[in-house]
């Protein structure tokens, strides 16, 4: 069996924020030196999408000002580029933007090949954690419930585990998992977090079981959750975790764009129904532009034998999986049971083939 914390080779690409044609062929030719590709963003708009899943991001001197008016959010790694000359007062706006390094060409130069070489091929000390995010085509389709499934599964595949609830209305998901007795922090205790995080301070702080650790509501006042929050979790959560699971809110707020352009892999939950498909159309629309891969999870029963290939193809999504109705998982969470812990029935069996699709590693089933 692998390490507990083994993982597929798998690498995101640095990324150079500028629009200076110059800046731009120093700094490929500067990647090429230390043997990696990256890719480009002319403006902060088109770098949004990849900011924060990105392994090193370069933002040249003529977008910094374009960065800190868009409030990309702050992450680690990011250095602030441009020639000497350019960079007056270079600190200034490098704090603003988040930048933990100012780096001036040419004197620069074998710093910034260091650096592109740290993301090379086999440069890399550790992958980030494999992060999927779930929501639900319309209220009620069972996304959370996916949602820990998957979450219960890596964990019990050996997959150091973070789930996250970023819906604010659910409920809270320690109730899915029968966690709600277990101490730890909750998210009104997170939510002035900005910048970096500690991971294994996290971890410590949150109730955990094993390799699985949740972040939740509790059940207080509904508070809104703010993005500098949601990024600064998903930073600490790459770096320290293997696994990372979303359950997203249908209406889309900063913080759930945040965890959809850092997701490797999202997924739609809907019901086998008409007005159900017609409803995720509508959330599709909304999500797609965030996603790197979106793909639809279709639930039975389906009253009007609608077809799940058929819902796939009025979405215009791929078809990841298919749910069949199971009367002892909806008994089994009124007891407080996890979803998929027991390993059997269709709910493991299909987050048991998604897990494996997303990290390649074998999943136990049922003892």
């Amino acid at each position: 069996m692998p390490p507990r914390t083994s993982l597929p080779p798998y690498r995101r690409l640095p990324l150079l924020v500028t629009s200076d044609g110059d800046l731009l062929d120093e700094l490929l030719r500067l990647a090429a030196a230390g043997g990696t590709e990256v890719e480009v963003a002319a403006d902060p708009a088109a770098a949004r999408s990849r900011w924060l899943p990105a392994p090193l991001v370069l933002v040249g001197s003529d977008q910094a000002q374009a960065c800190l008016r868009a409030r990309l959010p702050r992450r680690p790694r990011t250095v602030l580029v441009g020639r000497s000359g350019e960079l007056d007062p270079s600190w200034e706006i490098a704090e603003l933007i988040g930048a933990e390094h100012v780096a001036t060409l040419p004197a620069a130069e074998p710093w910034l090949v260091d650096r592109f070489a740290a993301c090379a091929p086999g440069g890399e000390p550790a992958a980030p954690a494999r992060t999927v995010a779930v929501l639900g085509g319309r209220g009620g389709a069972g996304a959370s419930v996916l949602a820990g499934g998957l979450a219960v599964t890596a964990a019990r595949a050996h997959l150091r585990t973070l789930l996250v609830d970023a819906d604010p209305l659910g409920g809270g998901l320690d109730l899915v998992l029968g966690w709600e007795d277990l101490d730890g922090l909750r998210w009104p205790s997170l939510t002035d977090a900005d910048g970096r995080v500690d991971a294994p301070a996290l971890v410590r702080a949150l109730p955990h079981r094993g390799d699985l650790v949740v972040l939740s509501w509790d059940r207080g006042e509904p508070l809104a959750l703010p993005a500098p929050a949601m990024a600064a979790t998903l930073d600490a959560a790459r770096r320290g975790r293997d696994f990372v699971v979303v359950d997203l809110p249908r209406q889309l707020d900063d913080a759930a764009v945040l965890a959809l352009q850092a997701a490797d892999q999202v997924y739609v939950v809907v019901p086998a129904e008409l007005r159900a498909t017609a409803a995720a159309a509508r959330v599709v629309a909304a999500t797609a532009p965030h996603c790197a891969a979106l793909g639809v999870i279709v639930r039975g029963p389906a009253p009007g034998r609608l077809r799940a290939a058929e819902v796939a193809r009025a979405l215009g999504l791929p078809l990841a999986g298919t749910l069949r109705p199971e009367p002892a998982l909806s008994r089994g969470l009124e007891r407080g049971e996890a979803p998929a812990a027991a390993g059997r029935g269709p709910l493991a069996a299909l987050c048991r083939q998604l897990v494996t699709d997303l990290t390649g590693l074998p999943v136990p089933g049922a003892a």
